[in-house]
């Protein structure tokens, strides 16, 4: 686990040693144990080291033994001893204990098609010396990022965009055509990139520079088509064993492990079969928030000290209050992006927590987008119901739902919430209706918001709607979900902020071999009778109590909307103010204290919306305006004093 760089110099100029420093120490956080470099000519490759697999003879850049192979890796190979038991078998040499070496003699044996026998997280720069070939790529679901920049004179990659930025020539501007595509998701979808000149290198997909070509391709896909020869006893056994192999796989580790442990059924999955693997008991993490109502909402401590008595793990957990404040402009600059998700917020913080023991973690990311998790899902069912209602009393409905007060951080008034957005896109096309619940903001409100002539364009799920070719509903919208939300949202939040803090996050539900098990499965095994996640929990039967498995689901962020309305409200009238919002010069001040006041009134949730306006502008203030952290920490705490 690491960060990686380089720069390929198009140009044919010498590539500079110091320049690739440049690179490293800015993400030094990613690695603080070891770094290096190997530079030959016009192209350099380089790294910030965690060690975590062969600690002491694992440093990077690596080389075959003629050094004719040189290679940069971030991330892990969970397969790495089957593979580089096959390659010795065929002569191949090793001088290391790390898994990033086989990819080195892999690359040898089988050339590019290489990526498609790996199974695990990585992203990685090879340089071909005899070819003189540069070869860059990225995991098939997108679990570590990778960026990208090319100008006239050389090519450029790293793991984080900042490391780009510190390049002689880069400036951080910001690209005005994504601003409405982040502002429709809350993140910033691949290809794009908040910076103007950078982009992302989408998931699964490997970049080639050679004599001054450049080929990009995408080497992986989720295959669109689904089984029907299983019944579901059969499903739930190849759930229970593909999920019981990707765990034992990803405890791989010569450094300590533990657990993120939130007792949510995909947490308490990974924990129990963690439990079921190891012969030492299993360390867990859990966090929750100190307050009222709305934090009474995000604290699931209760469930997850069930969980770790139940499999007795040794537990630690945190009761939280966070300087929010504080925190932003800092995690802000980690993430590169802004970003509307306030799990970006807790993860960071339940990270922070972990390192003091342990330098690996393992996390259920990616169990609801596998396997149905989110009530989101259920719009064509609800759909489908509504319709069926004589035509007055669907207007009837539709009318009293618009006049609904919503809040998420209420129980009640986020029922009501719900019951808005599901009303609203009844009578939608499946796609449109889909789009409808992820947006953070329409298409209309967005082209009343912003100044000029940039409008929204596509939106950016259309090509993933376009690519997901599954018939049914449901597969469908996990296919899209699997492209968008999953590496460029949770994904990348999960990976900044736990390499914040020099912690390495790994996901076994994100296995593909478990991945594509799942997409092969037929929606009305994933959700059953209403039942969300059908066949995991019957899968998970034998392992967790019903309770766990049955219980409401609660997101892992934090109560933004509450706190915005609470002890944050004079933070974001200050930064959304008629003044800043003109001075910064890309919306229309009266259109964003609309939202502010409709979110106060409980006429809307706007928690989304306002926190990927109030990201926006504290980001602006880090990368745009050149200022620090801290610098932007001080002001912000100044609005509350």
């Amino acid at each position: 686990m690491c960060g990686i760089h380089g720069i390929y110099r198009l140009d044919g100029a010498p590539v500079e040693s110091a320049h690739l420093s440049l690179m490293g120490n800015i993400t030094q956080h990613r690695g603080p144990d070891d770094e290096g470099q190997h530079i030959d000519g016009d192209c350099g490759i380089a790294m910030r080291r965690l060690s975590i697999i062969d600690l002491a003879g694992g440093h990077q850049p690596l080389s075959n033994r003629d050094g004719s192979l040189w290679l940069v890796c971030n991330g892990e190979i969970y397969n790495y001893r089957e593979l580089r038991a096959e390659l010795q078998a065929k002569g191949y040499q090793f001088k290391t204990g790390s898994d990033s070496e086989v990819l080195l003699h892999l690359y040898d044996a089988e050339g590019d098609d290489f990526v498609l026998r790996l199974n695990g997280m990585f992203d990685f720069a090879l340089w071909d010396a005899r070819r003189r070939r540069l070869l860059i790529g990225r995991d098939r679901v997108g679990v570590k990022p990778l960026y990208v920049m090319q100008d006239g004179q050389r090519l450029a990659f790293a793991t984080e965009a900042k490391a780009l930025l510190a390049l002689p020539g880069v400036t951080a501007a910001l690209d005005p055509t994504v601003v409405a595509s982040y502002l429709q998701l809350g993140y910033v979808a691949a290809p794009g990139c908040i910076f103007k000149g950078i982009r992302k290198l989408p998931p699964a997909t490997l970049l080639a520079v050679e004599n001054g070509k450049i080929r990009e391709w995408r080497y992986w896909r989720i295959a669109p088509t689904i089984r029907h020869d299983w019944n579901e006893a059969q499903w739930i056994d190849q759930v229970r064993t593909s999920l019981q192999r990707a765990v034992s796989m990803q405890m791989v580790s010569d450094v300590p492990i533990g657990a993120f442990l939130s007792g949510g059924v995909d947490s308490s999955a990974v924990v129990a079969y963690m439990a079921r693997t190891s012969s030492a008991p299993i360390r867990t993490y859990a966090i929750g928030f100190e307050g009222g109502e709305a934090e009474a909402l995000y604290n699931e401590l209760p469930y997850a000290r069930q969980v770790s008595k139940l499999f007795g793990t040794q537990h630690r957990e945190i009761l939280v209050k966070p300087d929010v404040v504080g925190l932003l402009p800092q995690l802000l600059w980690h993430m590169d992006e802004p970003l509307a998700d306030t799990a970006f917020i807790t993860t960071y913080l339940v990270s922070q927590f972990a390192r003091q023991d342990v330098k690996v973690i393992l996390s259920g990311v990616g169990g609801d987008e596998l396997f149905g998790g989110y009530r989101r899902y259920m719009g064509g069912h609800y759909a489908r119901r509504f319709q069926a209602l004589p035509g007055w009393l669907q207007s009837a409905v539709g009318f009293a739902a618009d006049r609904l007060p919503a809040d998420r951080h209420s129980g009640l008034l986020n029922t009501l919430r719900l019951a808005k957005g599901f009303v609203a896109s009844a009578g939608m096309a499946p796609d449109a209706r889909y789009t409808s619940y992820l947006q953070v903001l329409g298409q209309d409100l967005i082209a009343k918001l912003m100044l000029g002539e940039q409008g929204c364009g596509q939106h950016p799920l259309a090509q993933a709607f376009a690519d997901a070719g599954h018939e049914d509903e449901l597969n469908r919208m996990l296919a899209v979900d699997a492209e968008t939300q999953l590496p460029d949202d949770l994904l990348m939040l999960t990976d900044k902020m736990s390499m914040a803090v020099s912690l390495e996050c790994r996901v076994p539900f994100l296995d593909h071999e478990l991945l594509e098990l799942a997409a092969s499965m037929p929606s009305a095994i994933k959700i059953r009778d209403g039942r969300l996640k059908h066949v995991l929990k019957q899968a998970l039967s034998d392992v967790l109590p019903d309770d766990i498995l049955n219980r409401k689901k609660r997101g892992f962020g934090t109560p933004m909307g509450a706190w915005l309305k609470r002890e944050l409200a004079p933070l974001l009238r200050r930064l959304l103010s008629s003044e800043v919002v003109k001075a910064r010069g890309l919306f229309v001040p009266a259109v964003v204290s609309g939202l502010i006041a409709d979110h106060e009134a409980n006429r809307m949730d706007g928690t989304d919306a306002l926190l990927s306006l109030m990201n926006l502008e504290i980001w602006s203030r880090v990368y745009l305006d050149g200022r620090s952290s801290d610098d932007v920490a001080l002001e912000l705490k100044s609005y509350l004093a």
